[in-house]
């Protein structure tokens, strides 16, 4: 018996597809100007490479048989970012070695070598969470690790190769490469901000976010979705605008259990005034009884004098799938988390880091479900966990945890030299990582930003997870991670 499925109308369906590829574009185009404005001849170099890199991923899911799906455009966000990130990462290193004098030559092959500890620990740790979710994963979960795992091979391929190519072949032609222009040239490096003298302010800070939005869980909790407590879900458009109210209360008139208790539906605005998403648990224990719920879901609604209607979409999902959910979205992200501590102890050789890291990761997924329990019902879109939920916290997890061991591997190469206080040389390091830390987040937020705005309601709440993740991530890789790490190694 079927005990999870899901029908997309074609209307709705097509939507979907012309306002993700609209957003897409766009977000795309941003980069690509971005880079060129920031970087100029290395900023070419690196749109061809990113480029590449998507004509790659989608070739491979391709050749996969793979379907886009909500997690599925969330690990080709998080990839792009990580693809972006990769060339900033090397174009940094080199702008640092020519500023020490070095030829244009030397400074690229060193910058390229300095650059291989950062970009491998940063994706090797995104890697591992990859895989675990594909394991541990179903469906669309599933979904995003495939892509995630293709993306981030594709774009260490891209990064360390195809741009060292352009290089060479620019260097070997004598013409001209160029890794800023006047305007950007010495942007952040005057920057001196005490990261660590602060760091009981930045820990009261997020305590107290952290304290309300604990007690907005247990006093409000979380919109869960039908993949969390199963249900059945329509999205229905109708002619005119609707009351949502009015409609609930006479769907109840029609959904009633065995004994005359009316089952009210959650009936929400989805989208524009005249579309609405309406969930019941109606007749849920009888898998087989679609044919009723929707008799008399079209009965209420026809009912309902509010001109014609169509039901763009449906999904069900039973109680024992729902379940089952739950508990791979736990031990995946469990499982991950323990296997990236792990691993940045072997790496870093100090537990100090890895509890930083993971300090860091739980703080950020905290500070989100806070966000979504505290405004559920107040922003006027929808804030609901499921599954594209589930895809948005790994996809946080994986940027935060990139950008976290970014700066500890430059924490690291700095604390090697040991020249100065620790908490100088921690600070010098946080700084020297600012330009990067900079564009990664700004144009991965702006990707994000332009699928909120463009890519239509049914990505809004996911996008909207997504963009605060980037900025608590890179929030936290700054001033929670890495002071973290201090004051445990002070205490050793």
């Amino acid at each position: 018996k079927i005990i999870q499925s899901e029908i997309v109308g074609p209307s709705l369906g097509q939507e979907a597809i012309e306002s993700g590829y609209k957003s897409f574009l766009i977000a795309l185009g941003f980069i690509l100007i971005y880079m060129i404005f920031y970087y100029m001849h290395a900023g070419v170099a690196s749109n061809i490479a990113l480029l590449i890199n998507m004509f790659f991923i989608f070739g491979a899911l391709s050749g996969l048989g793979g379907v886009l799906t909500l997690p599925g455009i969330a690990g080709i966000v998080l990839t792009i970012g990580m693809s972006v990130d990769a060339n900033v990462l090397i174009y940094e290193r080199i702008r640092e070695e020519i500023t020490q004098g070095k030829g244009l030559t030397l400074a690229i092959r060193d910058g390229y070598m300095q650059a291989y500890s950062s970009i491998i620990d940063a994706n090797i740790t995104t890697l591992l969470t990859g895989v675990v979710l594909f394991y541990f994963g179903s469906g669309p979960i599933k979904g995003f690790a495939t892509t995630l795992i293709i993306g981030i091979l594709t774009s260490l391929f891209c990064a360390i190769f195809v741009t060292r190519i352009i290089f060479e072949s620019r260097i070997n032609s004598k013409r001209k490469v160029t890794f800023s222009n006047f305007i950007t040239n010495n942007a952040f490096k005057k920057l001196n901000i005490a990261f660590l003298s602060n760091r009981k302010r930045y820990y009261i800070l997020s305590g107290l976010i952290i304290i309300i939005g604990i007690f907005s869980l247990f006093t409000k909790g979380l919109n869960q979705g039908v993949d969390f407590q199963g249900g059945r879900t329509y999205i229905v458009r109708f002619e005119k605008p609707v009351v949502t109210s009015e409609l609930r209360n006479n769907l109840g008139e029609y959904f009633v259990a065995a004994n005359n208790l009316k089952m009210y539906p959650e009936v929400k605005t989805f989208g524009s005034t005249n579309q609405v998403k309406i969930t019941t648990n109606y007749l849920i224990n009888d898998l087989e009884a679609d044919e009723l719920v929707e008799e008399q879901l079209n009965i209420g609604l026809s009912s309902f004098d509010n001109g014609s209607y169509k039901i763009m979409s449906s999904q069900l999902v039973g109680p024992t799938i729902a379940d089952d959910i739950k508990s791979s979205a736990f031990w995946s992200i469990l499982f991950s988390l323990f296997l990236i501590f792990m691993y940045i102890l072997i790496r870093f050789k100090k537990w100090q880091y890895s509890l930083g890291a993971v300090i860091a990761v739980f703080h950020d997924v905290l500070i989100l479900l806070s966000i979504f329990s505290l405004f559920y019902g107040v922003l006027p879109f929808s804030l609901e966990i499921d599954q594209a939920f589930i895809a948005a916290v790994l996809t946080v997890i994986g940027y935060s945890l990139n950008d976290t061991v970014v700066v500890f591997d430059r924490i690291r190469e700095y604390m090697a030299v040991k020249v100065g206080e620790p908490i100088d040389v921690i600070n010098k390091a946080l700084n020297s990582t600012l330009s990067r830390t900079i564009n990664t987040s700004l144009t991965t937020f702006f990707v994000l930003f332009v699928i909120f705005l463009f890519g239509g309601e049914m990505v809004r709440g996911f996008m909207f997870a997504i963009m605060i993740g980037v900025i608590v991530g890179t929030y936290s890789s700054l001033f929670i991670a890495s002071p973290i790490m201090f004051d445990t190694s002070k205490t050793k």
